[in-house]
């Protein structure tokens, strides 16, 4: 239980102003089929974060176990900083639009979730929890409840939001899963 509730709030948290939930914020705005645009969301999340948690699983059995706890925790560490630089979308215009909201979306999703914080945050959940079922799920749910609110309110604007304090409460949550990892 503990893998799926630290997946869960973890990627929820670190989700806040990422550029897959600006991305959401765009394709909102963009297509009236709230839920394609969610459907999308989620498929393209289970699929990115299933290979994620996979690849954290099998990559930890390569790594001496006291070595492997020194890594997973520097990873926290690292993601903490990585969470106070904001993400910005690339571009708001994209070629997979003319394919419909839940063929953008699960597209657009997929390639932006590629390296980003909450991707980088399940490999090394998977990591650090031997649970990759209750990780996928979590990451997945912390997405969800991250971005349905986006899209539903699709009007909404992250700049009514106090990202700076989110982004902070972000990067404490994540270097104290750090210092966890360190101690237990």
């Amino acid at each position: 239980m503990e893998a799926l509730l630290a997946s869960t709030f973890t990627v929820a948290i670190a989700e806040i102003g990422d550029k897959t939930q600006l991305l959401a914020l765009i394709l909102a705005a963009r297509f009236k089929n709230k839920t394609a645009i969610i459907f999308g969301i989620l498929l393209s999340t289970l699929t990115n974060h299933f290979a994620a948690a996979w690849f954290g699983q099998w990559a930890i059995n390569f790594i001496n176990p006291s070595v492997a706890t020194y890594l997973v925790a520097l990873s926290f560490f690292a993601i903490a900083l990585w969470v106070l630089v904001p993400d910005k979308v690339d571009s708001e215009e994209s070629r997979f639009y003319k394919m419909g909201p839940f063929i953008a979306t699960f597209i657009l999703f997929f390639l932006a979730e590629m390296g980003d914080k909450t991707q980088v945050a399940t490999v090394v959940l998977s990591a650090k929890y031997d649970a990759l079922g209750l990780v996928v799920i979590g990451t997945t749910l912390g997405m969800m409840i991250a971005n349905v609110p986006v899209v539903i309110a699709g009007h909404f604007s992250a700049d009514k939001l106090p990202m700076k304090w989110i982004h902070r409460g972000c990067a404490v949550l994540f270097a104290l899963l750090g210092v966890v990892t360190l101690l237990f």
